[in-house]
């Protein structure tokens, strides 16, 4: 549904110059529409409608698996101003589905920047729309809630884009794991002195996980999502890990019945995201949307374990249900609510973690297995690094299980 990528880097650069003034329409589900002027590729593209809250690391949040099948709406006006380089993806290809900005940059200035944001999502065929009103539209969207969306620059029409977007897919009900996964298993390296290794389930995973650990010591198979738990056993893992990714969680069944194995063998477990998602069904917890989701990377969050209030990354759509709230669809109104310890097949769990935007769980923590998990994002790849010492946590966990 993307325009095909151009030839090369004299066409991206041609079509960018071409695109600046050529007209582009969105169209959300429920009607509501918004011009502006086509950027990057040409053409049309449909998706969930999300906006971020992050004022930097848009090519960091271009190339996150997690959003993929979703358009992207970024809240701060100025995007692309530092261009783009080589070090900052966070996969080997660019995962939106359409990207909307309010004023792109004419010209990227930084010293590591080695082209234009407009030239890469022209290169990479992403139907992308500037000079919308993107503040009316987040407000939209936090009043209506993540909804499908179009966006195109070859059809003028609202109403047959409309009808476009009402035949494209939910975001609910998507298994989408199996699409960003590795299709082949690969190792990253323990920086300096190796001390454990770890099996991780490729969801839709970041660089910066790997990288993290292998800082630490960790050497890290990343696996692909279909990996069983003999393949996940025969890289000689100390522990498991389960990564963020796109999708919902409802339809994680072979992960979550890969989590509930390694639950059972008691192995070290630590999930991200949508790997807490995962640890969470393992436990035996619902998950549901949420409104409009936590995008960005100033959520603050309370980690009940260090008493510590953290400015984290975030980038999830669906949560954990907690069973002392679940008469309220998952939309505490005290803390208090997510108090306690919950008895599951595996011993007790509490949540470690909360959300003070919205009360919403972001971490689970067992007591009597070795597992625990956050909703957000420690690796946070651009920033902030509040959270980085949970990778210390979880070499920790493993270190206690090896000692024991």
């Amino acid at each position: 549904m993307t325009a095909p990528r151009p030839g090369g880097a004299t066409n991206e650069k041609r079509q960018t110059r071409m695109t600046r003034h050529k007209p582009a329409i969105l169209v959300l589900e429920d009607g509501r529409t918004f011009r502006g002027e086509a950027y990057g590729a040409v053409g049309e593209t449909f998706g969930e409608a999300v906006f971020t809250t992050g004022m930097t690391g848009y090519q960091e949040t271009l190339t996150d698996p997690s959003y993929h099948r979703q358009v992207v709406v970024q809240t701060a006006p100025h995007i692309g101003n530092t261009g783009v380089n080589d070090e900052d993806d966070e996969s080997d290809r660019i995962w939106v589905a359409g990207y909307v900005v309010r004023d792109p940059a004419r010209v990227g200035s930084n010293w590591r920047s080695r082209g234009e944001l407009g030239d890469r999502l022209a290169a990479e065929g992403i139907v992308g729309i500037s000079g919308v009103d993107t503040r009316a539209l987040t407000r939209h969207l936090r009043e209506r809630g993540a909804m499908r969306v179009g966006v195109s620059s070859v059809d003028d029409d609202p109403a047959a884009v409309l009808e476009r977007v009402r035949q494209a897919p939910s975001m609910v009900g998507a298994d989408l794991s199996e699409q960003v996964t590795t299709p082949r298993a690969y190792t990253v390296a323990a920086q300096g002195e190796h001390r454990f290794t770890v099996a991780a389930l490729d969801l839709g995973i970041k660089r910066n996980v790997p990288r993290r650990l292998a800082e630490r010591g960790v050497t890290t198979h990343v696996l692909p999502a279909t990996s069983t738990i003999d393949e996940l056993l025969a890289t000689g893992a100390d522990a498991v890990f389960f990564s963020p990714g796109p999708g919902d969680p409802a339809t994680a069944d072979h992960a979550v019945g890969l989590a509930r194995e390694v639950l059972g063998r008691k192995m070290p477990l630590f999930g991200i995201c949508f790997g807490s998602q995962i640890l969470g069904r393992a436990l035996g917890f619902g998950t549901y949307k949420l409104g409009y989701g936590h995008r960005g990377i100033n959520q603050p969050v309370l980690d009940r374990v260090t008493g510590k209030v953290e400015v984290t990354s975030h980038n999830h759509g669906f949560a954990v249900e907690w069973p002392r709230h679940s008469q309220r669809l998952g939309r505490p109104s005290d803390p208090a609510d997510l108090g306690g310890v919950v008895e599951t097949e595996f011993g007790g769990v509490e949540v470690s973690h909360v959300c003070l935007n919205d009360n919403v769980v972001e971490g689970l923590r067992a007591r009597d297995v070795p597992a625990f998990t956050v909703q957000y994002h420690p690796e946070a790849a651009a920033g902030p690094h509040d959270a980085d010492h949970l990778f210390d946590r979880f070499a920790e966990l493993i270190g206690d299980g090896k000692a024991a």
